[in-house]
């Protein structure tokens, strides 16, 4: 009796990762925004910003989470240039999270030793 092997589609692998550029887009566009709200004094819109783009890098995670479960289970799967790309974006906008809290951190430091008021 011969074994089929499933196999994850090409098509399903590029959609998702579209979903996870997408996903990993709109956190970034949220952390530049926080990154201009915090310069402006709006701590608390940054904050809130970031938050928004973490709701978003989670989006990713399970799109993400999805497709490495399926491989996980023995499923075949080709790699193709826009899951890389969606791996790569996703990645990199994780980093400009981590890195704008910092910021934003230092923003609400800066306002308070010049005694400007945090919002």
């Amino acid at each position: 009796m011969e074994e089929t092997e499933e196999k994850v589609t090409k098509e399903e692998i590029s959609m998702t990762g579209f979903a996870i550029v997408a996903y990993a887009g709109d956190a970034r566009t949220a952390l530049i925004k926080a990154s201009k709200e915090a310069s402006q004094g709006h701590i608390s819109k940054a904050r809130e910003l970031v938050k928004e783009a973490n709701d978003s890098i989670n989006a990713a995670h399970n799109e993400q989470t999805k497709l490495l479960s399926k491989e996980a289970s023995g499923m075949d799967m080709d790699v193709t240039f826009i899951m890389v790309h969606g791996q790569d974006t996703l990645m990199t906008t994780m980093l400009l999270k981590d890195e704008m809290e910092t910021i934003i951190d230092q923003y609400a430091r800066l306002n308070k030793l010049e005694g400007k008021e945090i919002d």
